[in-house]
């Protein structure tokens, strides 16, 4: 296997990223929850990405991640505060959201279990993955 492949698709994806509306990463993170495991979870998040990027209530409930555009909840259990380009760091792996939060790039508000309690039901799907096999 040719590994300069595997160079090109990790710089698409870099660009990817940027390139995501905030409604899309969100589809992106719902993807990537185990709907097994966070089967039993109901969690409420409101996410503010500032001027850039508006507001966003996230709701787990019944192993599924939503996402409501501007919007949000009263009685969420976690708030972040983050922009865009913060967000876009945590995302591509370039910094984590507690790093972000040292430095005062991020706020988080309310209980901080529940947002690593949703992390937690987040499936890593590999790159290079058998579609057919023999």
């Amino acid at each position: 296997m040719d590994l300069s492949i595997r160079v090109a698709f990790s710089a698409i994806d870099k660009l990817t990223v940027r390139a995501m509306t905030p409604e899309m990463f969100f589809d992106y993170l719902a993807v990537h929850i185990n709907g097994e495991k966070a089967g039993n979870a109901k969690s409420v998040f409101n996410i503010d990405l500032g001027s850039d990027g508006g507001k966003y209530k996230l709701e787990l409930e019944n192993g599924v991640l939503n996402h409501t555009a501007n919007a949000e909840a009263k009685d969420a259990d976690t708030t972040i505060a983050l922009n865009r380009a913060t967000l876009n760091k945590i995302i591509l792996k370039e910094e984590t959201l507690k790093q972000a939060v040292d430095k005062g790039d991020a706020k988080i508000t309310g209980n901080a279990d529940k947002l690593n309690e949703m992390l937690g039901y987040m499936d890593k799907f590999e790159f290079w993955f058998d579609i057919v096999t023999p």
